[in-house]
């Protein structure tokens, strides 16, 4: 029997795609504008959010709302109970008629992901999992992987491509390890990527520059399917670097040593335009 906050956000990710699924009949008339160098959103990703945080809150008023595109950001701060939710984790492939976009609502409990649904409207696959509980994929068990070795593993991953220094070295890893590998690929939805890993479609994945609503998810996922997940270093702050890496216990291991060098690269960078930002705000 699923837990009943498990069950709204079924609920509110099944609602969500139903919306999305009819705005890709006309993908013509769907607005779009730009959030950065490769970062879309579309008016369909602010309904989307609107409806699941509709649903959540008219179950759970008290609780606190951490969303991609900000809805009730403000509401119930300082909440033990926080929504952490992307209405559309792939929207440039959704924009762009490719069917690999999801819905993904995770549960936060004084910090800690309990709850976890990544939606797939275009092949109606549902991912759940609860702490302590397993992860499910259309109410089947997931397990990750067995596959022992990098050169039979088929990894995935999701880097940014804001700078050419970034796109070079992330690049030239990706080939580096899909000479090692039996292939990498970069499919543009990092919660189908991690739903991936925990149903052992995925041996690995690693992944650079994201937000808490795109890994919290599938990160659980992984977890109560037997895999690994970690930060750069190996520790358990992907939340807070946006970068991660995960896979079934062997491939994560040796994943971790190649790819975490060029990710700790990323993430000293970011801190350090973060730093210099502040700087220049505090002087201002």
């Amino acid at each position: 029997m699923q837990h009943p906050m498990l069950n709204i956000a079924v609920m509110a990710a099944r609602k969500a795609g139903d919306l999305i699924n009819r705005a890709t009949l006309e993908l013509d008339k769907i607005k779009v504008t730009s959030k950065g160098v490769g970062d879309y959103v579309s008016d369909v990703d602010h309904l989307a959010e609107q409806t699941i945080v509709e649903m959540l809150l008219n179950a759970y008023p008290t609780h606190a709302i951490l969303a991609e595109e900000g809805t009730q950001g403000a509401d119930n701060a300082n909440a033990h109970f926080t929504w952490v939710i992307d209405p559309i984790d792939g929207t440039t492939n959704f924009i762009h008629g490719l069917p690999h976009f999801a819905v993904s609502i995770a549960l936060q409990v004084g910090g800690v992901t309990e709850q976890a649904v990544i939606y797939a409207p275009a092949t109606n696959d549902l991912y759940t999992a609860s702490k302590g509980l397993g992860a499910f994929c259309n109410n089947r068990r997931m397990r990750v992987s067995k596959r022992a070795h990098m050169a039979e593993s088929l990894l995935g991953t999701s880097f940014p491509v804001k700078t050419a220094v970034e796109a070079r070295a992330f690049g030239e890893l990706m080939l580096d390890l899909s000479a090692a590998s039996a292939g990498v690929r970069r499919m543009g939805s990092a919660v189908l990527d991690l739903a991936h890993v925990a149903s052992g479609a995925f041996d690995g994945y690693y992944g650079v520059g994201l937000k808490p609503w795109d890994i919290a998810a599938g990160a659980l996922m992984v977890s109560e399917a037997g895999g690994l997940v970690s930060d750069a270093l190996g520790e358990g702050d992907y939340l807070q670097t946006g970068s991660i890496v995960a896979g079934n216990q062997k491939v994560f291991a040796q994943l971790l040593p190649i790819v975490g060098p060029t990710m700790v690269g990323l993430d000293k960078r970011a801190a350090r335009a973060v730093a210099i930002a502040d700087a220049a705000t505090a002087s201002a």
